[in-house]
């Protein structure tokens, strides 16, 4: 359960959650498109309350990538296409250099109309990620959540794909969650989750001088992992 959570997110700021499994960061993302409802405060999108949206509206305004990067049988270019069956060859290709994905499409033998297998069997976790990634874009969403889905993704890759949306998504809000602390310590913002409340938010720098709990995620992660800032 959700509790004692209160920030404000500005157009363009990308905006980190971590904490331990259980914390309730997916939760708390879930609430921006209404998958369930907050039973008390208010949440507001937009300077507007999510409630007063029409449903179909909020959450054309909002595009959601889960870490199981979900395809289906067809081409590259329709699974991009789902997205936006009215996007353009133009906008298809630009979602997909913002994902970090035009390169490995375009080194594959038919390219966009490369066949992709149940589920995309025929590519690594990380390109299967990426596409999901340019397929939300195409929707031209104004809150993007990407629910640790760049789990799969190498990290110059990942800080290349953080880069191209500061760059060509000024006015999208997006919401990162992520286990790596190297992913989220160049957010604008970082929410620290425990046990459904936010514990600490503020920049990289502010957490690691005055929230314990961050500073614990990011100590454990360099002894186990080697993670280095």
């Amino acid at each position: 359960m959700l509790s004692d959570i209160s920030f404000t997110a500005r157009p363009g700021q990308m905006v980190a959650l971590v904490g331990g499994t259980g914390s309730g960061k997916s939760s708390l993302t879930q609430l921006i498109p209404r998958l369930y409802d907050v039973s008390a405060g208010s949440l507001k999108v937009g300077g507007r309350e999510v409630r007063e949206w029409p449903l179909g509206e909020l959450r054309r305004q909002v595009a959601m990538v889960l870490q199981s990067s979900r395809l289906f049988s067809g081409s590259i270019r329709q699974n991009l296409l789902w997205g936006n069956p009215q996007a353009t060859e133009e906008q298809l290709r630009r979602a997909a250099r913002i994902a970090q994905a035009e390169e490995f499409i375009l080194s594959l033998p038919d390219g966009y109309d490369t066949e992709l297998g149940q589920g995309g069997v025929n590519l690594s976790g990380g390109q299967k990620q990426r596409l999901c990634i340019a397929r939300a874009l195409l929707k031209q969403p104004s809150v993007l959540i990407l629910d640790d889905s760049t789990s799969a993704v190498d990290s110059e890759t990942e800080a290349m794909l953080r880069r191209a949306f500061y760059e060509e998504l000024p006015g999208v809000t997006v919401f990162m969650i992520a286990q790596r602390i190297s992913s989220v310590a160049a957010a604008d913002k970082i929410l620290v989750l425990q046990e459904g409340r936010l514990v600490g938010a503020g920049s990289h720098q502010e957490l690691m001088r005055d929230n314990e709990v961050y500073r614990e995620i990011y100590y454990s992660q360099q002894d186990g992992e080697g993670v280095g800032l």
